[in-house]
C-alpha cells in the first residue's frame, strides 16, 4: 500500500554520523534524479539506490529519527549541497536612482534651459551697452550686476539637483522599508522536520539535504525531495508544469516532491534531497536570471516603440527563451494587455486620471505664456520700438527668449502636482507601518487603501468571529444525550475503548494538546482545533491518546482518507493484528457521516439497526438542540472489513456505517467582536458569514454575533438550496439569479469553497446597486485561494491559515481576529482622507501659482514668481506637505459615514469650495500687492525690471506673503468634510506641527539671507508681521468659506472620478477582463509623455507595485526573490501551452477557478496578470 513504507534500516543520523567521509551521492546525482517523473525516476531509484532507504543511508539520516541537529553536520550539508536560498537581486544604488530621477522630462528640460542661461551670462559681446538693442540692455550695467546673471541659472541647476535628491532619497529609504517588511514575511515562514527524533518547525532556509520534512494539506513545499511515506496526498504542480490537475503521489507510481508546488490533499514525510539553487525551481531560477538582462532590454525597446510615458512590463517571463515571431507576436500581446488590463487599486485609477488632466492644463497654461511673453517682447521690441535685430544683439535678446522659456517651464513645473504620488506613497507605507501594530501585516501596499471602500465583508465563523479554542461540551453515547461531558464510568466499557482509540488514531498525529505554557493557564492546541477538542474529550474521559499512537504508528495506518471541503470527512484505515479483515475509524460533519450510517452502537455495546426515521429522530431531538445552541456536532463512526476491498471507490468504503457517538463541539464568540461587527454595520460595511458549518449552529453564532439582528428580513441558507436558486437547469450560475439572492443573504452554511468563490464573484460583478460593491474576505484553508484571489481585499489567517491562503492574500490577520479587520478600515478610509486633504492643499497652491505665474508674466513681462522661488514653493509645499498630510493617524469618527465608493470622486464639492475660496483671497491678495503693494508699503515698484537687476523688497513681499498663505492654508487642509475645528487632534500628529515650523523657519532664511540666487532681499519687521497677518486671514478666511452651504453653489463640479463604462470603447471591454485600468487609456488618448508628474506617479506606483508582488517587480527582474518559498509563488511560471490566457467558466459539478498559488497580485511592476491565467478545477 502507498502508505507503508520499508522497514528503516538501523544506520540512524543520530547515533552514526560520520563527519569525515563524504556523502553517497553528489548534487549533481540528486540534481538529475530529482529531473525525473513517476516511473522514470522509481525505476532509477531501484536501480542505483535500491530504495528511498537507500537513498537515507547515503545521505546519512535515518527515515524515523531525522537529522541529528549536529551544528558540524549541519554545516558540512550546507557546504556539499548549498543552502535553501536564491540570493535576492541587489537593491539599486542611490546613484542609478539619481540617473532615474533625472531622466524625469521637466527637469530636463529646466536643465537645458539652465544651462543656456548660464553660458549666456558668460558671454559678453561687443554691443551690450549698445542703445540699439533696446529696453534689453537697459540698467543691465547697474553695480556690475552683469557679473552675477550667472546666478538664476546656478540656482535653478541647484534646485534641480535638491529635487533630484530628494526624490532618489525618498525611492531609496521606500526600497530598504519594503526590503525590511520583505524579510520579515520571510522569517515567519517556517517548516516542520524530524530532528533527533522530535517534530520542530525551523525556519524555511535552515533546511538541509538530508531532513526529514513533514508535509501536510496547505502546505507550499520549500524544497524537493522523495516521498517516504504518504497518506492520500496529492500535489497542486501547476505552478512548475501548468498541468491544473492534481497529482497523486505514491511510493510506488510517483514519489518525487517539487519544490514550489502545494500540497492539496492528505499528509506524509518526505526526504528532503535539493535546496536552493538546486532544486527544480532554483534551476528555472537560475536560467530565469540569465535571461534577464535582455528582457530589461527588451523592455526598453517596447518603450521607445510605443512612446508611453509609462513603462511596459515584459508579458511573461518565458519570453527570454521564445523565438522571434513569438516575441512579435507578444509585442502585439503586450499592447492589447495594456489596455485591458484589470485595475487593482480604485485611488490609484483616479490619481491617474486626475494627474493627466491637471497635466494638460499644465502644458497648456505653460505652452500660451511663453508664447505671449515672446509675441509681446517681439511686437514691443520690433514693432512699437521699431528697432532692428542686430547681430550684436542677438545674445541679448536670445538671453530673453531663455528667461521667457524658463518661466514657462516653472509654470508647468508648479502646474503638475508631483507631490501626489509622494503623499499617496509616504501615506501608505506609514499605514502599513502602523497597521502592523495593529495586527494587519500588508502585503500587497494597495489594499490597505482599497479596504476603506470595502462596502461588503465575508468572513469565515472558525477563529475570526469565534475564539478557535474548541472544548467538546455536550454528547450523545449509547443512547443517551448528555448536557456536558459525562464521566467514564457511565459509558459501557466496550463504547469507551471504541470511542477513544478511533478519537486518537483517526486524526493527524500533529495535533496534540500540550501542558500550559504557564502555570494555571489552559492547555495548549497544537494543529487543527476540531481535533484538539476530541483529543480533549478523551483526555476528560481520563484516558491517554499518545500510548494509542505509539502502538499505531503512522507507518502502521493501512489508507488515510484525509479531509477536504468535498468529504467532509476523514477516514484511516487498520489493518487487523489478529486476523484477517481491516476496520476503519470515521469522523465529519454529523448529518453526513449519519446519512452514511446503517447501524448505531446501543447502550451494552452492540450494533442496532439504524434507519431512516431513527435519524430522523436523532437530528430532531439530538443535533438540531446542539445546533441551536452554537455547537458545532461531529459523528465519530466506524466499519469492519472481512476482505479487502477496492479501495479507489470511496462511494462504496464511506457507506454501511456505525455510529459510535455524536459531540456538541463549543466554539465561543469573541467578545469583541459583536461591537466590531456593529461599527461595521454603522460604517456601511454589511458583514456576511460563510461557513461550513450547519445551519443551525450557524444561525446561533451570528445572531450572538449581531450579524442577524431580530426583526429583520435577512437570509441564512445552506450551501445547496443557494446553488439551487442562483443556477440555472444547465447548472450555470446566472448573474440576474444571484443578485435576487446576495442583498439579503447574511449566512451561507454548509458552503464549499466553490460557493463562497461564486458569492464573492458574484457580488463583485453584481450591477444592482449605484455602485460596484468592494468586497473583503478573509480564508484560512487551501481552497479558500480563488476566493481570496478574487476579492477586492483577501485576509489570511496569520496563525491557522495555510500557505497557500497566506500567498493568496492582501493581508495576513497575524492574531485571526476580526476586529483587525476593522482597524484595516480605518486605516483604508485614513489613506483616502490623507490624500483628499494633500490634494485640496496642493491645488490651491497650483491654481494660485499658475494663475499668478502666467497673469503677472504677460502684463508686467516677468513672473512675480521667479523660477527659483517656484521650485522652493515646490519642493517644499509638495514634499513637506505630503509629509505632513499623508501622516495624520485614524480616528474613530471615520467609521461614522459611509464608504466612498468606487465612482466617488476625488475631489467633493466642498473640497472644490475650500479649494477655489482660498484661491480667490490669496489671488485678490497677491494681485493687489503685485499693483499696488508698492504704495502700501512705500517700496520701489519691482514691476519691469531690466534683465539682471537686483532683487526687490516688493517682489520679495509678494514671494512671503505667497508662503505664508500657503503654510496657513495647509492647517485648514486638515478637515476636508467642513468641520469648524481645523486645530482638532494637532498635537497627535508632532510630523505636522514640526513641517509647519520647519517651513517657516526655512522661509525666514531664504528671505533675509537668499539674496540674489532666490531674488530676494531682507525684509523688516514690520513687513514680516504684516506677512505674517495676512498669513494668518487665511484661516479666519476658511471659517468663513465653511459656513458658506455648498448645496447652495450649484456651480461647483467634482474632479477626480473614475472613468464611466460608457466612456470605455467597446473593443477594450474584452471577455475576460472584470474592469480596465483606464488611467492608461487617458494616457493613450493624450499622448502627453512630458510631464513630471506622471514621471514621478511612476517611479511612485513601481514601489508600490514592488510591493504589491511581495516586493520585487515580477519577473524583470526574477533574481530579486529572496526565498524558493517566495520565488515559487508567483504566477510566472506559465509552461509556454498555458500561454493563452483561459477565461473561468462554471459548469455543473465543476468550477474552473484561477491558479491558487499566487502571491503577487499583480505580477509585478504594474501589469496584472489576467486572473484567470492558469485555472485549475476543483469538483464539488
Amino acid at each position: 500500500m502507498a502508505n507503508n513504507t520499508a522497514d528503516h534500516p538501523p544506520g540512524n543520523s543520530v547515533t552514526e554520523v560520520d563527519h569525515d567521509g563524504d556523502f553517497g551521492c553528489t548534487t549533481m546525482q540528486l540534481r538529475e534524479l530529482m529531473e525525473l517523473r513517476s516511473g522514470e525516476a522509481v525505476n532509477k531509484i531501484a536501480e542505483c539506490y535500491g530504495d528511498v532507504q537507500g537513498i537515507c543511508r547515503r545521505l546519512k539520516t535515518s527515515p524515523i529519527e531525522g537529522l541529528s541537529g549536529n551544528p558540524a553536520d549541519l554545516e558540512k550539508r550546507h557546504t556539499s549541497f548549498g543552502k535553501n536560498f536564491i540570493p535576492p537581486k541587489k537593491p539599486k544604488t542611490f546613484l542609478q536612482l539619481v540617473w532615474e530621477a533625472l531622466q524625469d522630462v521637466t527637469l530636463i528640460i529646466l536643465e537645458v534651459a539652465a544651462i543656456i542661461s548660464l553660458g549666456l551670462s558668460f558671454y559678453h559681446p561687443q554691443g551690450e551697452g549698445n542703445d540699439n538693442c533696446g529696453q534689453a540692455a537697459g540698467g543691465v550695467e547697474d553695480e556690475g550686476e552683469a557679473q552675477a546673471g550667472w546666478i538664476e541659472g546656478a540656482a535653478i541647476l541647484f534646485s534641480v539637483i535638491i529635487v533630484v535628491l530628494v526624490t532618489a532619497f525618498n525611492d531609496w529609504s521606500k526600497e530598504k522599508q519594503f526590503r525590511g517588511l520583505q524579510s520579515r514575511i520571510e522569517q515567519e515562514q517556517k517548516f516542520t522536520v524530524i530532528r533527533k527524533g522530535q517534530v520542530i518547525q525551523i525556519p524555511v532556509a535552515e533546511i538541509v539535504v538530508g531532513d526529514i520534512a513533514q508535509i501536510k494539506y496547505g502546505d507550499l513545499l520549500p524544497a524537493d525531495g522523495i516521498l517516504i511515506q504518504g497518506n492520500d496526498l496529492k500535489i497542486d504542480e501547476s505552478s512548475l508544469t501548468g498541468e491544473s490537475d492534481h497529482v497523486r503521489k505514491s511510493l510506488e507510481k510517483d514519489p518525487m516532491l517539487l519544490s514550489g508546488t502545494h500540497v492539496m490533499e492528505g499528509s506524509g514525510r518526505m526526504l528532503v534531497t535539493a535546496v536552493g539553487l538546486n532544486s527544480q525551481t532554483g534551476i528555472i531560477f537560475t536560467l530565469l536570471g540569465a535571461g534577464s538582462e535582455d528582457e530589461e532590454k527588451k523592455v526598453k525597446k517596447a518603450k521607445t516603440q510605443d512612446g508611453i510615458a509609462l513603462e511596459i512590463q515584459p508579458l511573461k517571463s518565458e519570453e527570454g527563451a521564445e523565438s522571434e515571431e513569438k516575441e512579435e507576436k507578444e509585442e502585439k500581446e503586450k499592447k492589447k494587455v495594456n489596455v485591458t488590463k484589470k485595475e487593482k487599486s480604485v485611488l490609484q485609477s483616479k490619481l491617474t486620471r486626475l494627474a493627466v488632466q491637471i497635466g494638460k492644463a499644465g502644458l497648456i497654461m505653460s505652452a500660451v505664456t511663453v508664447i505671449i511673453l515672446i509675441l509681446y517682447f517681439v511686437i514691443d521690441t520690433f514693432g512699437v520700438q521699431g528697432r532692428e535685430w542686430t547681430a550684436e544683439c542677438t545674445p541679448i535678446y536670445i538671453q530673453y527668449f531663455v528667461k521667457f522659456f524658463i518661466i514657462g517651464v516653472t509654470v508647468l513645473v508648479v502646474a503638475v502636482p508631483e507631490g501626489l504620488p509622494l503623499a499617496v506613497t509616504i501615506s501608505l507605507a506609514y499605514s502599513v507601518k502602523k497597521m502592523m501594530k495593529d495586527n494587519n501585516l500588508v502585503r500587497h501596499l494597495d489594499a490597505c487603501e482599497t479596504m476603506g471602500n470595502a462596502t461588503a465583508i465575508c468572513s469565515d465563523k472558525t477563529g475570526t468571529l469565534t475564539m478557535n479554542r474548541m472544548t467538546v461540551v455536550q454528547a450523545f453515547i449509547g443512547d443517551t444525550h448528555y448536557k456536558s461531558v459525562p464521566e467514564p464510568e457511565a459509558i459501557n466499557p466496550q463504547i469507551l475503548e471504541i470511542l477513544v482509540n478511533s478519537i486518537s488514531i483517526n486524526s493527524a498525529y500533529t495535533t496534540k494538546i500540550l501542558p500550559p505554557e504557564k502555570e494555571g493557564g489552559l492547555p495548549r492546541h497544537v494543529g487543527n482545533k476540531t481535533e484538539c477538542a476530541l483529543l480533549g474529550l478523551v483526555m476528560d474521559l481520563k484516558r491517554d491518546y499518545q500510548p494509542i499512537r505509539d502502538e499505531v504508528p503512522e507507518e502502521k495506518l493501512y489508507k488515510v482518507y484525509t479531509f477536504n471541503s468535498s468529504r467532509k470527512s476523514m477516514s484511516t484505515v487498520l489493518k487487523n493484528t489478529s486476523g484477517p479483515g481491516f476496520r476503519m475509524y470515521s469522523k465529519g460533519a454529523s448529518e453526513i457521516v449519519l446519512r452514511k450510517c446503517s447501524h448505531i452502537l446501543d447502550a451494552s455495546g452492540q450494533q442496532r439497526i439504524f434507519k431512516a426515521k431513527d435519524r430522523d429522530e436523532m437530528v430532531q431531538k439530538v443535533i438540531e438542540p446542539m445546533a441551536c445552541d452554537g455547537l458545532r456536532t461531529i459523528c465519530v463512526a466506524m466499519r469492519d472489513f472481512t476482505t479487502e476491498p477496492d479501495w479507489e471507490n470511496e462511494a462504496e468504503i464511506l457507506n454501511d456505517l456505525t455510529c459510535i457517538c455524536v459531540v456538541g463541539i463549543e466554539d465561543p464568540v469573541r467578545p469583541e467582536v459583536p461591537e466590531a461587527i456593529s461599527k461595521c454595520q454603522r460604517a456601511g460595511i454589511t458583514v456576511r458569514m460563510v461557513t461550513g458549518d450547519n445551519i443551525n449552529t450557524a444561525r446561533a453564532i451570528a445572531t450572538k454575533c449581531g450579524i442577524l439582528l431580530p426583526g429583520e428580513d435577512f437570509l441564512c441558507m445552506e450551501g445547496k438550496d443557494f446553488n439551487q436558486q442562483i443556477r440555472n437547469d444547465k447548472g450555470e450560475v446566472e448573474q440576474e439569479r444571484l443578485d435576487k439572492v446576495w442583498p439579503k443573504l447574511r449566512v451561507l452554511a454548509r458552503s464549499s469553497p466553490t460557493d463562497k468563490h461564486t458569492l464573492v464573484k458574484g457580488i463583485i460583478d453584481s450591477t444592482v446597486g449605484e455602485t460596484r460593491q468592494v468586497v473583503a474576505v478573509t480564508g484560512d484553508g487551501t481552497n479558500d485561494g480563488p476566493a481570496l484571489k478574487k476579492a477586492d481585499v483577501g485576509f489570511a489567517m496569520g496563525i491557522a491559515g495555510t500557505d497557500v491562503a497566506k500567498e493568496a492574500s492582501d493581508i495576513i490577520l497575524t492574531d485571526d481576529n476580526f476586529t483587525s479587520i476593522v482597524k484595516a478600515v480605518m486605516w483604508g478610509r485614513n489613506v483616502y482622507d490623507s490624500i483628499s486633504k494633500f490634494l485640496q492643499f496642493q491645488l490651491t497652491v497650483n491654481v494660485v501659482a499658475v494663475i499668478v505665474a502666467f497673469t503677472g508674466a504677460c502684463i508686467t513681462q516677468d513672473s512675480p514668481l521667479k523660477a527659483v522661488q517656484m521650485l522652493w514653493v515646490n519642493l517644499i509645499m509638495d514634499t513637506l506637505a505630503s509629509l505632513a498630510l499623508a501622516t495624520e493617524p485614524p480616528t474613530e469618527s471615520l467609521l461614522l459615514r459611509r464608504p466612498y465608493g468606487r465612482d466617488k470622486p476625488l475631489i467633493s464639492r466642498t473640497m472644490m469650495k475650500n479649494i477655489l475660496g482660498h484661491a480667490v483671497y490669496q489671488l485678490i491678495i497677491t494681485f493687489t500687492l503685485l499693483f499696488a503693494g508698492e504704495k502700501f508699503f512705500s517700496i520701489d515698484s519691482g514691476r519691469n525690471t531690466p534683465l539682471h537687476s537686483p532683487p526687490s523688497e516688493h517682489y520679495t513681499i509678494i514671494f512671503n506673503v505667497f508662503v505664508m498663505m500657503q503654510l496657513f492654508n495647509e492647517i485648514n487642509a486638515r478637515k476636508i468634510h467642513g468641520e469648524r475645528n481645523v486645530f482638532e487632534g494637532i498635537y497627535r500628529n508632532p510630523i505636522f506641527c514640526c513641517v509647519v515650523l520647519g517651513t517657516f523657519a526655512l522661509q525666514i532664511i531664504i528671505v533675509q539671507f537668499g539674496g540674489k540666487p532666490f531674488s530676494c532681499t531682507a525684509l523688516t519687521i514690520d513687513q514680516w508681521l504684516w506677512c505674517v497677518f495676512i498669513g494668518v486671514g487665511e484661516l479666519l478666511w476658511g471659517q468663513f468659506i465653511t459656513a458658506i452651504p455648498t448645496h447652495r453653489l450649484k456651480f461647483l463640479k467634482e474632479a477626480g472620478h473614475g472613468i464611466p463604462k460608457e466612456d470605455i470603447p467597446d473593443e477594450v471591454l474584452t471577455e475576460g477582463a472584470d474592469e480596465i485600468d483606464l488611467a492608461e487609456m487617458e494616457l493613450r488618448r493624450g499622448q502627453i509623455l512630458w510631464f513630471r508628474g506622471l514621471n514621478r506617479i511612476q517611479t511612485q506606483i513601481k514601489v508600490v507595485n514592488a510591493f504589491r508582488s511581495s516586493l520585487y517587480e515580477g519577473l524583470e527582474k526574477p533574481e530579486s526573490r529572496s526565498s524558493i518559498h517566495n520565488f515559487m509563488s508567483h504566477p510566472e511560471f506559465v509552461p509556454l501551452s498555458e500561454e493563452e490566457p483561459r477565461v473561468p467558466t462554471i459548469d455543473e459539478g465543476c468550477v474552473e477557478i484561477e491558479q491558487l498559488p499566487s502571491s503577487s497580485r499583480n505580477g509585478g511592476g504594474g501589469e496584472p496578470p489576467d486572473r484567470s491565467l492558469h485555472s485549475q478545477e476543483f469538483c464539488v
